[in-house]
Order: structure tokens, then sequence, then C-alpha cells
């Protein structure tokens, strides 16, 4: 496969994902709004912080290196599928171990809620780590769709999934209130097992057909898919993946390890910063880690890992720093629009969300300072899918070591600032950490491209008129916040709206007009084109 193809099939796989992201923020987004009208917040709090953590510690402990190191390279002639199957489930015993130990330290260890405000807490915790070791029996056939750019089955195992684990905990929220924790945790057993089913039955019915034969597909029957014994020489990457997927992970969940373990906010507390963290991040999320998903595989199939620019061929290296340039400039553009205009509306989207449980006190000052940390979120997620896939297995163990000094130096900060400075002081942490994850990766960029022509940290300044416009909309949108919302009815807030999306087509206007290489890259790379698929 060239280099133009695996763009092309990154750039398909980044919109479905892109598409597919937007879809699950909404139904989350409109989940949270109706059970906030139902639940406590402190069993919100419980639920989003300290069980979701629990979850997402043993799944990404458990497979997160094995992800990275067998999509490293799948494209290799010499490779053996059967070897990254084999490999791939060893995250099941992995991920057992680490149940039972995670399981052990939520129930003894940490501090109990109140049963009466927060009803089931010990068995939520058993029935959320077992769904993610139920996850896990899929990730052999998530690996091998990944890699094949099986782009249509995520978008349906996910959508199904999610349309299942939403319309149970509507269910129960409604009709069965008095269950408290067991609402949540069946829920999210019901997602997982809804993902291992559509998964499973996929492959059930692919392999061995026309269609495997015709793909040239590596596996042909579903006895392939089960474990053997064979010697794996990606067990070494994995064990490097391992250490730096531990330390990222704490990078990643630093606030909820901070707030499940030393207690610095209460579970109401809690309840009201996750809401207004999953709030600020929505596009994050659903724009930026798809795309940093997507194109980590175009990078690691595209570069020779550890090798040398020089020895790589130059028309990979030049796609390759092409690519890079326009996904840094595409995700500093909407990086500072959401910087811009989230400052003058965070008070208006908290009240109309939650009411006055989310827009009074700390809520909007959090939404707002998150709005400028989702600019640093952007870049550091393309720098570091670049920094990734280039790596050699001796620079991946090194950078351990600065992993390693950013997570302590985190936790110490957020506990700090925190006790400073309340909920604000986990943001303010998190944004200084990731300034020096950017610095970091950056000098390694240019390091990579010091020797050759191809220069991708360079051009990323926005266009003068778009920086003007940006500007302008800043003064305008806050002026407007404070005249026209937001406690004198909804009249004067259409207003503050209005004002907000004039300002916003004039700054898609100065996109237009001033950036068209970046134009140009979203509408042929991003944009999956259908009609050509089917003519």
């Amino acid at each position: 496969m060239s280099s133009e193809d695996v763009l092309r099939s990154a750039s398909t796989l980044a919109s479905y994902n892109v598409l597919l992201q937007v879809m699950f923020r909404i139904l989350t987004f409109l989940l949270n709004a109706f059970t906030l009208r139902f639940v406590s917040k402190e069993l919100i709090g419980v639920v989003n912080v300290r069980l979701t953590l629990l979850y997402s510690t043993l799944v990404f402990l458990s497979r997160e290196a094995f992800r990275r190191a067998c999509l490293s390279g799948v494209s290799g002639t010499n490779h053996s599928w059967r070897q990254v199957i084999n490999l791939l489930w060893l995250t099941l015993p992995l991920g057992v171990l680490w149940a039972a130990l995670l399981v052990c330290v939520w129930l003894w260890l940490l501090e109990v809620p109140d049963p009466q405000a927060v009803p089931y807490y010990g068995p939520a915790v058993v029935m959320f780590a077992l769904s993610g070791v139920q996850e896990l029996l899929a990730e052999p056939l998530w690996v091998l769709a990944q890699a094949h750019m099986f782009v249509r089955l995520k978008v349906v195992a996910e959508s199904l999934a999610m349309i299942a684990k939403c319309s149970i905990t509507v269910l129960l929220v409604v009709f069965a209130r008095e269950w408290g924790l067991y609402i949540f945790s069946a829920a999210h057993l019901v997602y997982t097992g809804f993902l291992v089913l559509c998964y499973a039955v996929y492959f059930i019915r692919f392999l061995g057909s026309k269609e495997a034969a015709k793909k040239g597909f590596p596996l042909q029957r579903v006895g392939d898919l089960l474990p053997c014994r064979r010697i794996n020489d990606r067990l070494l990457l994995c064990l490097y993946f391992f250490k730096q997927s531990f330390l990222k992970q704490i990078l990643t969940e630093g606030e909820r390890y901070v707030m499940t373990f030393l207690n610095v906010l209460s579970f109401g507390d809690q309840g009201v910063y996750d809401i207004v963290n999953n709030l600020g991040s929505m596009v994050a999320r659903f724009i930026f880690l798809p795309i940093e998903e997507s194109f980590y595989i175009f990078f690691a199939k595209v570069l020779k890992r550890g090798h040398d620019v020089k020895n790589q061929r130059q028309e990979d290296v030049a796609i390759a720093a092409e690519v890079l340039e326009c996904l840094l400039k595409l995700v500093l553009v909407v990086g500072l629009i959401i910087s811009v205009f989230g400052y003058a509306y965070s008070h208006l989207a908290l009240d109309v969300y939650g009411g006055s449980l989310l827009s009074s006190g700390a809520g909007p000052t959090l939404l707002r300072c998150y709005s400028c940390y989702v600019l640093l979120l952007a870049a550091n997620g393309v720098t570091e899918c670049f920094v990734f896939a280039a790596m050699s297995q001796e620079e991946v163990d090194k950078y351990n070591l600065v992993m390693l000094a950013l997570s302590v130096s985190f936790l110490f900060l957020s506990y700090m600032l925190t006790w400073w400075a309340g909920a604000v002081g986990f943001i303010l942490a998190n944004c200084l950490n990731m300034g020096l994850r950017i610095l970091h990766s950056l000098l390694y960029i240019h390091h990579y491209f010091h020797s050759t022509q191809w220069k991708p940290l360079q051009g990323l300044l926005p266009s003068p008129l778009l920086i003007l416009a940006l500007a302008v909309s800043a003064v305008v949108t806050a002026l407007s916040e404070g005249v026209f919302c937001c406690d004198s009815g909804w009249l004067l807030r259409l207003v503050h709206i209005g004002v907000g999306a004039l300002c916003l087509l004039g700054v898609f206007v100065a996109v237009l007009v001033t950036e068209t290489q970046l134009i140009q890259f979203v509408r042929t790379q991003l944009v999956p084109q259908y009609r050509k698929k089917h003519t």
C-alpha cells in the first residue's frame, strides 16, 4: 500500500471517528443533562469520577501498550498476524489481574461514600471491573479492524453499544431510581457486552467469505483468532510501551487520581467538576482525539520506527512532514476559536445545561479556564502522535523517564494548586504539564527534520487577518456577555448568541480567505470521499 493510500485510509478513519465521537458526545451530553434532574450530584460524582476511573485504569493498563506495539509496522510483508493475535490475548489475563487488584483498592483502601446518598457502592465497583474485563475479549478483533481500516465496523459497533447504554440508563433512572449505582453499573455492562458481540459477529461472518478473499485478508478462519504457542518478537516493544502507558495514564487521569486518593474535593464538588470537565473537553474528545488515533496509524505505517530520516524513502518523509504541518495548523486554529468563544459563553452554556447547580459558584470559571486548556490539548495530541510513531524502542524507554518526572510533578502541582485555588487548580496543573509535554515533542520533531529540507514547524502562525478577527471577536463577545447575559431573560440571551454567531461567521470567512492550504487539506483528507468509492 502506497503512502497516498495509507493517508487516504487514515483520513477516512479520522473522519468516521470524528462523526462517531460527535454522536457519542451528544448522547452523553443529553444523558447527563437528563440524569442531573433525577439523581444527586454526589451520585454523579461517584459514577463519573471514581467508578469511571476504575474502568479506564483497568482497560488502559491492560491494552494500551499492546495496541501501540501491534499497530506499529503492521503493513510489513513478513509480519505474522498469528503472532499479533497471540500477543493480544495476553490482555485478558492481564486485565483479570488488574481487576482483582483495583477492586481491592477501591473497596478497602478508599473512602466509602455514604450509603444513604450513594447506595450499592460495593457491587458497583465489582460490576465496573467486570465490564472492563469483558471489553478486553474484543481486543484482538479491535486491532484487526483498526489495522485494516474497517472504519464502518467501529462506527456501527460503538453506536449500537452507546445507544443501548443510554436506553438502559434512561429507563432505570425513570422507573428504578432507588437502585442507585446499580443503574449505571448495569448500563456499562450492557455497553461493553454490545461491543464484544458486534465485533465477534462481524468477524465470524467475514472470515472465510468472498469479501475477505478479495481483500487478501491475512486470516482465513475463526480458529486463527484463537491463541496458540508462538514466540513473539513484539513482546519487548510491549514492555517499553507498558511503562510509558502507565505514566501516560497518570497524566491523562491525574486529577481523578488526586480527587480519589487525596480527598481534596467532596463527592458533590467532584460531580460538578467532572460535568464541567466533560463539557469543556467535548471538542477535544470528538475532534482532536480521533484525529490523533487515526494519524498515529498513518505515521506508524509511513515512517520506519527508529530509522534516521536519510535512511527512509524521501517521498514518505515528505508526505509525513506535510501532513504533520497541516494537522498542527488545523488544531491550532480550532483551539484558538474554542478559547476565544469559550470565555464569553461558558456561563450561558452551564446555565442552559444544568441550571443554577452548574452556573453558580466556580462552574463558569472552570469552563473558561478549560477553554484555554483545549488549545494545549490540541497541540499535544498531534505532536505526540507523531513522536510516538517515530521513536525507536530506546527513545521510548528514555522518554519514560521524562513521563515519570512529569507524572510526579503533575500530582504534586495538582494537590498544591487545588489546595490554593480549588478545582481550578486541576486545570492550571494540567496546563503546566501539557506545556512541558508539547515542548519536548516540538524539540524531538525539530531534531527529526533538522537535516532535511522539510520544516513542518514553520508556517504554523495563523494569518494576520485571522488573528485580527479572533481578537475582535474576543472583545465583542466579552462585552456582549456583560450587557446581555445571563440574568435578563431569554430574549437578551438570544441577542448574546446572535452576536457570537456573527463573530464566528467573521472568523470562518477569515479562515476561508487566508488559510487556503489548510482548507484544501481538510477537504481532501478529512472529509470521506463517498462518491469516489461508489463510482
